[in-house]
């Protein structure tokens, strides 16, 4: 006689599991309370972003995706898995141009499945036709698995209840970076800073991410160079590539800014050096897992202060604490942001403790693990239940 698990069996469908992704995937290979199956392609449909290598402990089905054109895909398993009876939940990452996810959600709420969706839902209040499509894809699941409680709010503003849309947040690979940060001392940052500039003392500012010019690295060009005739000389770390690196490297040299430009870099001590060899890390244009990346080896960020042009990670910007926001724009505001991060020591070990504090509570896998297991267990959201408690504990209380 064949028997029945109790324990939750969910499907979660992607159309690929980018690199960013396998830590929290292998924490939730690993949960005590819900069977995960992940189904996805082996790498991204159009090409951009490395697939994560996940272990062996992790149930994966592989499913291809089909490019269609423009960003616009088709994957014929996020459709059948609504009639797949191994799984009663499935989470979706839902994207408004993907056909599949939409009639995939449609068809498992007509099998009785439970549907959840894990992404960003809204980053602003949705209008315009491309909002009423936004809305309508919104409204498909049971609850949702939000990244920032920006986007909880203005789903409130819609009329769902709390109680159905769950802050799980993102996260890179904390215990990782954690272990990288441990082994790297004050005194290899000041020979990485000798190496790039020569002068150890002076401040330095770094900024990864890619060359382009929706990140308006020309606003942090012409704040350093204000700062500096100010009399606040600062040296500048780019960290990536991308079409903009030619005019970036010629606004640099006119502007006076010492700026070394890495290019592209995967390797992971030496992002974390380059990183940690700065005061500060600035974002002048949209800011996402950067965030992340920068507290979690005890950096602040500091980025523009317009919500509605802004990733949910910005969230984790703690005016004071984590860093900062300017008025976007403004190269005078940019400045003023970044000055007193500036001041501040190097590796200093007050700002490195708050930064990294900010990450330790809500931003890594640990975090996402024990908020979707709430999720799927069907208790509702409690988006500040205790890190440390065991989930065992905060549902028994329930």
């Amino acid at each position: 006689m064949s028997t029945v698990s109790s324990r939750p069996q969910v499907a979660v469908v992607y159309h690929f599991f980018p690199h960013y992704r396998r830590a929290v995937v292998e924490a939730l290979a690993a949960s005590d309370v819900a069977d995960f199956t992940f189904i996805g392609d082996d790498h991204e449909y159009l090409g951009s972003v490395e697939p994560a290598k996940l272990g062996s402990g992790v149930r994966f089905e592989l499913a291809p995706t089909h490019h269609l054109f423009g960003t616009a895909m088709w994957q014929w398993r996020a459709f059948t898995i609504a009639f797949d009876r191994r799984f009663d939940t499935i989470i979706f990452h839902p994207v408004p141009h993907w056909p599949c996810t939409w009639l995939g959600a449609i068809a498992a709420r007509l099998m009785g499945k439970r549907v959840l969706f894990w992404g960003q839902a809204l980053l602003s209040p949705p209008r315009g036709i491309n909002g009423l499509v936004r809305r309508a894809l919104n409204a498909l699941p049971h609850e949702h698995l939000l990244y920032g409680r920006r986007a909880k709010m203005l789903l409130m503003q819609l009329g769902w209840d709390p109680a159905q849309l769950h802050v799980i947040h993102n996260s890179l690979d904390f215990e990782h970076q954690s272990a990288v940060r441990a082994g790297i001392g004050v005194d290899r940052l000041r020979e990485v800073r000798t190496e790039l500039f020569g002068d150890p003392s002076v401040p330095v500012v770094a900024c990864p991410t890619r060359l382009i010019g929706m990140r308006r690295l020309d606003l942090l060009i012409e704040a350093l160079a204000r700062l500096a005739a100010d009399a606040t000389p600062v040296h500048l770390v780019l960290i990536g590539d991308g079409p903009e690196r030619a005019s970036l490297e010629r606004l640099a040299r006119n502007r006076g800014v010492p700026t070394h430009f890495e290019g592209a870099c995967y390797d992971e001590r030496r992002l974390a050096e380059l990183i940690m060899a700065s005061n500060v890390v600035a974002s002048p244009g949209r800011v996402g897992l950067t965030v992340i990346h920068a507290l979690t080896y005890g950096v602040p960020v500091v980025s523009h202060a317009d919500p509605c042009d802004q990733a949910p990670e910005w969230e984790a910007i703690v005016p004071g604490v984590s860093g900062g926001y300017f008025e976007p724009g403004s190269v005078d505001s940019l400045a003023r942001a970044l000055r007193p991060w500036l001041e501040r020591p190097m590796a200093d070990p007050a700002t490195g403790t708050a930064c990294r504090s900010v990450v330790e509570r809500f931003w890594n896998p640990g975090y996402q693990r024990r908020a979707i297991e709430r999720a799927v267990l069907g208790h509702p959201a409690d988006d500040l239940f205790d890190r440390r408690g065991a989930l065992g504990q905060a549902v028994s209380a329930e």
